[in-house]
C-alpha cells in the first residue's frame, strides 16, 4: 500500500508532503539504485522512496530536527537509515556510507514541516503563542529571541529586507528595538503584536507579521547558506546519471535552485563569448528534466501549504 500524503507523528501533529508521488516519480528511476532524502521530516517522502525501492534498493536520510530524528524510528526498513546533521553536510554523509558519488538521486524538500509551524513549543508561528525559538534543532545556535536581544536596528532591519522581502523593515526594526528596552522578546505572540502595531500596510489575508517571521527563521537557521552548501555537496554526492529533485517554497529559495542548475546546465561560464570551444570542454554537469512543476489545484485545497511549492528536477551528466 503507497503511504499517506499526510502522515501523522507521535506529537500528534500531522504533515502532508507536498508533490509527494510527483517528487518520487522524477527521483526513483533505478529502483535498485542508493537515494538520499535530505530532508526527512516526518517520513512521508521516504516511504514513499522505499515503496519503490527493490530488496537491493537503500534510502539514507538526513534531518538536523531531534524530533524528526525520534519520528525516524518507527521506521525498521533495512534498506533505511539516517542522520541527525544539517543537509548541507550531505556529501560528507555520503562518503561516510560508502556513497559518495554513487547516489541514484537526491532529494531535498525545503523548509519547514506542518509539524514544527504546528507546535507553539517550536515558536514558528505568530499563530499559537508560544516560546520565540524558531531554530529546527533546538539544542544548537542561537534562538531568535536571542538574537533579537543584542541584534542592532541595522541588522535587524537588514534581516527582515534580505530574508522576508519586507518593504517596511526598517520601521519594523524600529519597534522592536523600542520595545525591547521596556522588557524583551520572549514569545510569539508578543512579538507578533509587536510587528502587527507598527505595520502602516496590511497584504490582504496575509498577517502583517508573516514576512518578518519568515526572515527570522530564516536567518535563525541559516537556511539559505544551508541550501546553496546542500546544492554543491548533492551535485558531488550523486553518480553520472543521478537525479536531483528540490522542492521550494517561496522565491529566495527557488531563485537560488534555479540559478544553480542554469549554472551547471550552461556550463564553464568563464570562456571568453565568441571563443570556438567543443562540447566537451564546456563542463556541463547538469541538463534539466522538465519544467519547474507546481501542485495541482487538488493539492492546494487538500494542503493550502503547498499552493507556493515549485519543484525543480536535473539530471548529473558528469
Amino acid at each position: 500500500m503507497p503511504p499517506s500524503a499526510a502522515e501523522p507523528s507521535r506529537h500528534g501533529y500531522r504533515h502532508a508532503s507536498v508533490l509527494l508521488d510527483g517528487a518520487v516519480d522524477a527521483l526513483v528511476h533505478d529502483p535498485g539504485g542508493a537515494y538520499l532524502d535530505g530532508t526527512y521530516g516526518r517520513g512521508g517522502h521516504s516511504r514513499a522512496i522505499l515503496a519503490r525501492l527493490t530488496p537491493q534498493g537503500r534510502l539514507l536520510a538526513i534531518d538536523r530536527d531531534p524530533q524528526a530524528i525520534a519520528e525516524a524510528k518507527v521506521l525498521t526498513d533495512t534498506r533505511f537509515s539516517i542522520v541527525q546533521g544539517e543537509f548541507a553536510q550531505l556529501e560528507a554523509v555520503a562518503r561516510q556510507h560508502g556513497l559518495h558519488g554513487q547516489l541514484a538521486g537526491v532529494l531535498l524538500d525545503i523548509g519547514v514541516s506542518s509539524p514544527q509551524l504546528d507546535d507553539p513549543e517550536r515558536g514558528f508561528s505568530f499563530l499559537r503563542d508560544g516560546p520565540l525559538d524558531m531554530r529546527m534543532d533546538p539544542t544548537q545556535g542561537e534562538s531568535a529571541a536571542q538574537w533579537l536581544s543584542r541584534a542592532s536596528e541595522a541588522d535587524i532591519a537588514h534581516v527582515f529586507k534580505v530574508y522576508g522581502e519586507e518593504r517596511f523593515a526598517r520601521r519594523l526594526a524600529r519597534a522592536v528595538v523600542a520595545r525591547r528596552l521596556e522588557r524583551p522578546f520572549l514569545r510569539t505572540g508578543d512579538l507578533a503584536e509587536v510587528l502587527k502595531a507598527a505595520h502602516p500596510a496590511w497584504e490582504k489575508g496575509k498577517h502583517p507579521a508573516t514576512r518578518a517571521f519568515q526572515a527570522l527563521r530564516i536567518h535563525v537557521n541559516g537556511e539559505l547558506e544551508q541550501l546553496d552548501a546542500a546544492l554543491s555537496a548533492a551535485l558531488e554526492a550523486l553518480a553520472p546519471g543521478g537525479h536531483l529533485v528540490v522542492i521550494s517554497f517561496h522565491s529566495l529559495e527557488d531563485r537560488r535552485v534555479k540559478r544553480f542548475i542554469r549554472e551547471h546546465v550552461r556550463g564553464d561560464s568563464d570562456i571568453p563569448r565568441g571563443v570556438p570551444v567543443r562540447e566537451d570542454q564546456l563542463a556541463k554537469r547538469l541538463e534539466t528534466l522538465g519544467k519547474a512543476r507546481r501542485p495541482s489545484p487538488a493539492e492546494v485545497e487538500d494542503n493550502p501549504r503547498a499552493r507556493s511549492a515549485v519543484m525543480r528536477v536535473a539530471r548529473k551528466l558528469r
